[in-house]
């Protein structure tokens, strides 16, 4: 059974946020679906002290198209947003930036398709919005966790802060 086809993961909230309301955002798209209960992953709250996290449920209906909203409000010259998204979702993230050219200043991915993912990525990096790949689990057996990394993983939250850090 998959996340999005698994009933206990697409209840509770479509999108889940803390921290400010102004300044910069971070607009993470989680094909498992934490934050059922309506507050982002332990891991993730110190990055809320610094910039609005917009979590993205997206084995809850409606996911999807608020993130479409955000990137499609983003107003030129705006505070930035960050795209963050594992696995699968990773498609749905490039294709989020391509469609708002300018929206996103990074979209960063954890273990993304490649077969889906390399070409449009190619294409974002084209129209100005930075591309990367975050830490990653490795499928070895210390890993203990196969691929995609949960994006409530402490290594994805570090690889975050480290490029976000360095802009």
């Amino acid at each position: 059974m998959t996340a999005d086809s698994d009933p206990i993961r697409a209840e509770g909230p479509s999108v889940v946020t803390d921290g400010g309301d102004e300044g910069a955002k971070l607009l993470v798209l989680d094909p498992a679906g934490e934050g059922k209960h309506g507050e982002l992953p332990a891991t993730w709250r110190p990055l809320a002290a610094q910039r609005q996290i917009i979590w993205c449920r997206l084995p809850v209906d409606g996911a999807l198209s608020q993130a479409e909203d955000v990137l499609g409000d983003a107003e030129p010259g705006g505070p930035p947003i960050d795209v963050v998204a594992a696995g699968g979702s990773a498609a749905d993230a490039l294709r989020l930036a391509e469609r708002h050219p300018g929206a996103a200043a990074h979209v960063l991915l954890v273990d993304p398709v490649p077969d889906e993912s390399s070409e449009l990525a190619e294409r974002v990096r084209s129209a100005g919005t930075a591309v990367a790949v975050l830490p990653h689990s490795t499928g070895e057996p210390y890993n203990r966790v196969p691929p995609p990394l949960p994006l409530g993983h402490p290594d994805v939250v570090a690889g975050v802060t480290k490029i976000l850090e360095n802009v």
